[in-house]
């Protein structure tokens, strides 16, 4: 068993206010300086810098892991993650069609821009990803299901978009295990206020920008041998499947 620090809710330069700085040959190296093992990339309902993003961590010895930060229909943010690449862009593909598309105003949210893993532009996306899809709360964890992965409520301590914020409390249905902070500190507060106590507690950035990007800090102790990226995936999902 081996220490992997983790930051499972980044964002590079698809997401709209993520800053172009943010390419996955950027987010790898600056995960690398910060000690960091495991992260997953997590756009504004979509995947689509997630093959580049791959091909980076790959480059600096990280294990990536594909993800989405989704947003619902009532403005819940709900990180999505998924234990293989292909599953993540099959959710995409879904997603895709449940987006309510409004062409973004670059010079208010700046270019989303698509990469390939040597951080060149291959395309871009015209329609604003942050606003709100068709896919409700409660429809959110079957959908992800589908398609492999695990999903939960994205910094529930903060306001903006946050379950909490937007819901007053938190939810009994759907049934979420575990549960996303921004802040350490929040996490006794919030657990004794809405009786948390049984969930799994995950901490991360949600770092729009290189510099929001924080040291290590927060590991997941995981089986790595015979060492695969796969393999250290693999049992990282079997750690957050579990109940």
């Amino acid at each position: 068993m081996n220490r992997y620090y983790y930051d499972f809710h980044l964002h590079s330069c698809l997401s709209p206010c993520g800053d172009n700085d943010n390419t996955p040959n950027n987010i790898a190296g600056m995960a690398t300086i910060l000690g960091l093992n495991i992260i997953a990339l997590t756009d504004h309902n979509t995947c689509k810098n997630c093959p580049a993003f791959f091909t980076a961590a790959k480059r600096y010895g990280l294990v990536p892991v594909a993800g989405m930060e989704l947003t619902t229909s009532e403005d819940i943010h709900v990180v999505c993650l998924f234990e293989n690449l292909e599953d993540a862009m099959a959710f995409d593909g879904e997603i895709d069609l449940r987006r309510i598309k409004i062409r973004n105003r670059t010079d208010i949210f700046g270019e989303q821009l698509i990469l390939d893993g040597e951080d060149n532009v291959t395309g871009e996306d015209e329609f604003l990803l942050s606003n709100a899809t068709s896919v409700s709360l409660d429809e959110a964890p079957e959908i992800v299901k589908k398609y492999n992965g695990i999903c939960y409520p994205a910094h529930i301590d903060r306001q903006s978009n946050g379950v909490i914020a937007v819901l007053g409390t938190f939810p009994e249905t759907p049934q979420f295990d575990i549960v996303e902070f921004s802040r350490k500190e929040n996490i006794e507060e919030y657990t004794e206020k809405y009786s948390l106590q049984d969930k799994r507690v995950i901490i991360s950035s949600d770092a729009h920008i290189l510099t929001d990007m924080r040291e290590h800090e927060n590991y997941f102790e995981l089986d790595d041998e015979p060492y695969s990226s796969a393999l250290v995936r693999h049992n990282l999902f079997e750690i957050l499947r579990r109940k």
